[in-house]
C-alpha cells in the first residue's frame, strides 16, 4: 500500500527569522538569500528524486515576502503615482527572481521607506514555491510530465496552483492576502513565475534579456530593419548599446558577428537591443490578432516595463489617406473582445500625453515635416481593433456604420488590445500605425500592390518607434507613469 504523506512528514529548509530593514539594498540582499535557500533546497531534492531516490516525505520551500505596516496617513508627494500605500494598514507581497528584479525592488522599497518612515519586514511567506519554478533556471533539469515518474509528483513537491494564480490585484477585484493584509505589488510571485515561463516559451529568449522599452509589431519585415539598426549601434562606441540578442538567446557584441536563426522559429520572435540598466529596446513580433496581443502583454507586464508601443500596419478608413501614411491613435474602438471579462468596454482608454508627444516629435524628426505640413502624412484619431480579419466579407452595413459613428480613421486587430492591457497593467502605452491598405476605397492588400510600400516605409516607421523610445528613456520614470493609470486604491509598487 502506498504511504500517504502528511504535513508532519514535510521537510523544509531550516527556519529563518523575519528581519526589519531601513535600507533598501540590504533588504533586497536578504530577499536574495531567502530565495536562493528555497530554490537550492528544492533543486537538490528534486535532482535526488530524478536520480531514483524517493523522498520519505513532502519537500516544501516558501517564497520570500516583503511586508510593511503603517499606522499613519503619510503626507507624500502627490505628484507620485506610486511608492506609497493609500491608508494605514499592513501590506505584503511575495517575491520571486530577485536577481532579475533587483533594481525594481530596491527602487520600490526605497520609496516606501522614504514616504512612510517605517521599516520593511523581510521573511518567508506562507506561499509554497512550485518545484517547476524553482528549477526553471537549471538548464540541465527538466520536470517530467505527470505519470512519467513512479509516483505522483504532487505527492512530494508543490506544483503550480492556478486557483491562486490570477490577475485579481490589477483587475481591482478587492484582493486580500490570506492573512488579511493588502497587496503591496500588482503581481504575486506565482503569477510572475508563470509569466516568466510563458515568455521563454513564446519568444525563445530569456526574460532577463527584455528591456524596459517594448515595441510590438505585426509584421516580420521590421526585424531585418531592427537588426540593421542594432548592428549600426554596436559599431558606434558612443551609442550606449552593449549587445544584441536574437532568437535562441544568441547574444552578440560585435557588429559583424553572425546571428544564426534556429530552424524552428518561436510563435513570437523577439530581438533585444540591450543597454545598461535595461534602458534598451525590445522588439516583439506578436503576429496577427488580438489573442496574440493579449498573450504577449499579459506576460511582459510582470517585467514592469517603462513603456510599450504598437508600430504595426493598419487599414486606412479615409479616402484622404494614402498608403504609407501614419496614424497616431488618440482613442480606441474596442471590438477585439479578448479583454471584455477583465476590462469592460465601457472603461475609457485615455491617450497619455507623454507618449503622444514622444511619438509625434519622432515622426517630425524622421520625416523632416513639422506643424501643419505634418498632416500630409500623419492623422491623429480613433483606431478600431476587430477580432475578425475578414470583416470586409460580411454585410458591411453594421461594421461600417459603427466605424463611421466612432470617427475611426484606421483599423487593425491588435492596437486596442495592447493599449487596453497597458491601461489594465499600469504600463504606459501608445500606438503609431502605418496604412498598408484601404479596403473601403478599393485598395485591398493583394500581392504586388504593397511591395513598394513595404520597401520604402518599414525602415522609416521602425525608426520613428525607436526614436520615440529613446526620448522616453531620458524622461524621469515618475513622469512617464502617469496618474491616469492609477486608481484611488492602488498597490504601492509600480
Amino acid at each position: 500500500m502506498r504511504k500517504i504523506i502528511t504535513e508532519t512528514d514535510t521537510l523544509t529548509p531550516p527556519a529563518i527569522t523575519t528581519e526589519e530593514f531601513t535600507d533598501a539594498r540590504a533588504a533586497v540582499d536578504r530577499i536574495c538569500a531567502l530565495y536562493n535557500t528555497s530554490t537550492e533546497f528544492l533543486c537538490k531534492h528534486f535532482a535526488d528524486t530524478l536520480g531514483g531516490k524517493r523522498p520519505k516525505g513532502r519537500m516544501r520551500a516558501f517564497y520570500p515576502e516583503i511586508r510593511i505596516t503603517t499606522t499613519s496617513y503619510a503626507q507624500v508627494d502627490t505628484r507620485l503615482s506610486f511608492g506609497h500605500v493609500s491608508e494605514p494598514g499592513t501590506y505584503a507581497t511575495t517575491v520571486t527572481r530577485p536577481d532579475l528584479f533587483r533594481y525594481y525592488l530596491e527602487q520600490q522599497i526605497g520609496l516606501l521607506l522614504e514616504n512612510h518612515c517605517v521599516p520593511v519586514s523581510i521573511g518567508l511567506s506562507q506561499t509554497p514555491m512550485p518545484v517547476h519554478f524553482a528549477v526553471a533556471n537549471e538548464a540541465n533539469v527538466t520536470v517530467p510530465q505527470e505519470g512519467a515518474m513512479d509516483f505522483p509528483l504532487r505527492d512530494v513537491f508543490d506544483v503550480p496552483d492556478l486557483s491562486t494564480t490570477n490577475d485579481d490585484i490589477v483587475n481591482g477585484f478587492g484582493f486580500e492576502n490570506p492573512d488579511g493584509s493588502g497587496p503591496l505589488a500588482p503581481f504575486t510571485a506565482q503569477r510572475i513565475d508563470y509569466s516568466l515561463a510563458r515568455l521563454s516559451h513564446y519568444t525563445a529568449t530569456k526574460p532577463e534579456h527584455f528591456q524596459n522599452h517594448i515595441l510590438f509589431t505585426n509584421y516580420q519585415f521590421y526585424f531585418e530593419e531592427f537588426e540593421a539598426y542594432a548592428r549600426a549601434q554596436l559599431a558606434d562606441p558612443d551609442s550606449g548599446y552593449t549587445s544584441f540578442v536574437g532568437t535562441g538567446n544568441v547574444e552578440i557584441t560585435d557588429a559583424d558577428a553572425p546571428m544564426p536563426l534556429p530552424a524552428k522559429q518561436p510563435q513570437m520572435p523577439t530581438f533585444h537591443l540591450k543597454r545598461k540598466g535595461g534602458g534598451g529596446i525590445t522588439l516583439v513580433n506578436i503576429g496577427v490578432g488580438p489573442s496574440n496581443a493579449k498573450t504577449a502583454t499579459d506576460h511582459i507586464a510582470v517585467l514592469r516595463p517603462h513603456a510599450w508601443l504598437m508600430v504595426g500596419h493598419c487599414a486606412g478608413l479615409r479616402n484622404s489617406q494614402s498608403l504609407g501614411d501614419f496614424v497616431l491613435a488618440h482613442a480606441y474602438l474596442r471590438e477585439d473582445h479578448v479583454l471584455d471579462d477583465d476590462l469592460p468596454v465601457w472603461v475609457p482608454i485615455p491617450a497619455l500625453a507623454e507618449i503622444q508627444i514622444a511619438l509625434e516629435t519622432a515622426v517630425a524628426q524622421v520625416t523632416k515635416l513639422e506643424g501643419f505640413e505634418l498632416k500630409r502624412i500623419m492623422r491623429t484619431g480613433t483606431v478600431a481593433s476587430l477580432d475578425n480579419r475578414n470583416w470586409e466579407l460580411r454585410d458591411d452595413s453594421g461594421p461600417v456604420q459603427r466605424l463611421s459613428q466612432s470617427r475611426a480613421i484606421a483599423l487593425d486587430m491588435e492596437s486596442a488590445t495592447i493599449a487596453a492591457n497597458g491601461f489594465r497593467f499600469r504600463v504606459p502605452y501608445g500606438t503609431l500605425l502605418c496604412v498598408s491598405d484601404k479596403p473601403l476605397h478599393g485598395e485591398l492588400k493583394l500581392p504586388g500592390m504593397a511591395s513598394d510600400f513595404y520597401t520604402t516605409q518599414v525602415a522609416r516607421h521602425l525608426q520613428i518607434g525607436i526614436s520615440a523610445m529613446e526620448s522616453l528613456r531620458e524622461m524621469p520614470l515618475e513622469r512617464i507613469h502617469s496618474r491616469k493609470l492609477r486608481s484611488f486604491e492602488e498597490t504601492a509598487f509600480l
